[in-house]
């Protein structure tokens, strides 16, 4: 009995744990079919959410089906265990992206000449390779710069400001260059000073050849540095100015020859010396603005061109350089020179054979030798001259004021010469005319001479040191129509002797009296001149 009894119990327990099992299953199942709805009808943003971070985890297969517009099957959503917390997936984050590795920059290309732009007519000299370090040769690129400018009508070549620009001799050329080309000079060119630079010696540094309408203009500095050149000077063989034969300081200690220079303290240059710039065959030529200073020889020389005109030009070199003359006008024509201040060695202005038509004015002269016509007639040659004025002139400490002279055994003329309003102060010889000039310890005695005829002095004022005028003229071909008006010079005693006024066969007429008097001069016409034959006459 006891028997069935517990087997009947357990029976009896066994069902009621199978009952409470079905039964909590089914509740189970309820309420997670409740809690499904719930979050469908009010969660929806909730559930898109996940479903868009579930399939944005999910790699498409291609590109063509990520974009179909079939609908896709809904993915089923397990649901939690009871009592298990429901957590939200965490964002996904996107993995940053690699570190850029910075690499260093490519170095700068090295600059290149900068070619200037097609139909361009600014040529620089910098662009075509000059440095402008006062050590470098940059000849080569002055000359490329002005076989471009060389090539374009009213081009400009342009040496600019702040640069020192070393050149040795050079020649701008034409005959086939286009027509008024511009050289605008703002830096400073300067001179070798090797004697390698020069070869046995050249005529001139910089020269501009065979030009139509050629200006050199700008606020630039050519310098020769010729210092070298002339401490070298033998001045045993060199020519000296004849006319210093003339001053005779008070203590008569006139040295004829000074100390020859030692021969191991000289650098070797040449013997032949060069002119600084100079222009030849070159038709309406214009210099401006630029300075021009310590040239071996001659600063700027003109020989055989036509229209030429300076002004506003400094020349600057010391008194005692030698041969260093200002300008050196030759075969030249048409010209003008004004507005302009000149300190040299030698003629501030020298006008020689060949020349005409000339026009000086408002100039500055000294130190230097004042303004001369001539020499002329050198070696037997023909000279002429012909219509010259200078005006206006200003002169201080110079040798002579203004001068005509010629060597003995010339043919030619000098005629149609005007000096007036000149300004003197302290000048040691103020007015000369010397055709007995000579630049040689001896020159012999020649009948034939350059004539010298209708040269007027008027308005000529100021100090002297020496002589007040000086007349030597030919006595085959006496000088003739020489007019005076409106002299007054006076004496200033420095260390020279001083003369009275001379004159040797020299006629014309004073037309006002003179300080001092001028007693010496003949007046009227010789009774016979010299002729030239037709040959030996200017037309």
């Amino acid at each position: 009995m006891i028997t069935r009894e517990s087997q009947r119990l357990r029976n009896i327990t066994m069902m009621i744990l199978v009952a409470v099992l079905v039964w909590s299953v089914t509740l189970q199942t309820c309420i997670a079919r409740k809690g499904r709805h719930w979050r469908h009808h009010h969660s929806s943003s909730s559930s898109s959410s996940a479903l868009s971070d579930s399939l944005s985890s999910k790699k498409p297969k291609n590109h063509h089906n990520s974009h179909s517009h079939k609908s896709k099957p809904q993915l089923k959503t397990l649901p939690p265990k009871t009592g298990s917390p429901v957590l939200p997936q965490p964002p996904q984050v996107q993995p940053p992206p690699p570190p850029q590795v910075q690499r260093p920059p490519p170095p700068p290309p090295q600059p290149l000449p900068l070619q200037p732009l097609e139909g361009s007519q600014e040529f620089n000299v910098l662009d075509f390779g000059a440095k402008g370090d006062g050590m470098s040769d940059d000849t080569e690129a002055f000359e490329a710069a002005w076989a471009s400018a060389c090539k374009v009508e009213a081009s400009t070549m342009i040496i600019p400001p702040d640069y020192i620009f070393l050149v040795g001799p050079i020649s701008f050329s034409g005959p086939y260059c286009q027509a008024n080309i511009v050289f605008q000079l703002d830096g400073m060119i300067v001179a070798p000073t090797d004697s390698e630079s020069w070869g046995r010696g050249l005529l001139w540094w910089i020269e501009f050849t065979k030009l139509k309408g050629i200006t050199i203009q700008g606020n630039g500095v050519i310098d020769g540095r010729g210092t070298g050149w002339w401490q070298q000077d033998n001045p045993f063989d060199y020519p000296i100015d004849d006319d210093f034969k003339l001053i005779v300081p008070l203590n008569n200690s006139v040295q004829e020859h000074p100390p020859m220079p030692i021969r191991s303290e000289l650098n070797g240059m040449p013997s032949i010396k060069p002119t600084a710039l100079r222009f030849y065959g070159s038709i309406d030529v214009t210099v401006t603005g630029i300075t021009i200073q310590n040239s071996p020889q001659c600063h700027l020389k003109f020989d055989n061109c036509v229209q030429v005109l300076v002004h506003d030009v400094t020349v600057s070199s010391p008194g005692d350089s030698p041969n260093t003359d200002g300008i050196h006008l030759q075969n030249t024509r048409d010209v003008m020179i004004h507005t302009s201040t000149l300190a040299c060695g030698d003629d501030c202005i020298s006008i020689q054979t060949g020349c005409s038509n000339v026009y000086v004015h408002n100039v500055n002269c000294g130190p230097g030798h004042g303004i001369s016509i001539g020499s002329l007639g050198k070696d037997s040659t023909k000279a002429c001259v012909s219509n010259i004025t200078v005006r206006d002139v200003v002169m201080h400490n110079t040798m002579t004021g203004v001068r005509i002279k010629t060597w003995q055994g010339g043919v030619g003329s000098v005629k149609g010469v005007l000096f007036s309003n000149i300004q003197l102060t302290e000048v040691q010889l103020p007015i000369v005319i010397d055709q007995f000039y000579c630049d040689h310890s001896k020159c012999r005695n020649q009948t034939s001479a350059v004539a010298v005829e209708g040269v007027t002095y008027e308005k000529i004022r100021g100090t002297y040191t020496v002589k007040p005028v000086h007349f030597a003229c030919s006595d085959s071909f006496p000088c003739v129509d020489v007019q005076l008006s409106g002299i007054e010079l006076k004496p200033v005693q420095l260390q020279y002797h001083m003369y009275d006024p001379f004159c040797w066969k020299t006629y014309g007429l004073l037309n006002s009296p003179t300080v001092p008097p001028i007693d010496c001069l003949q007046i009227g016409k010789p009774a016979r001149n010299g002729v030239h034959t037709d040959h030996d006459i200017c037309v």
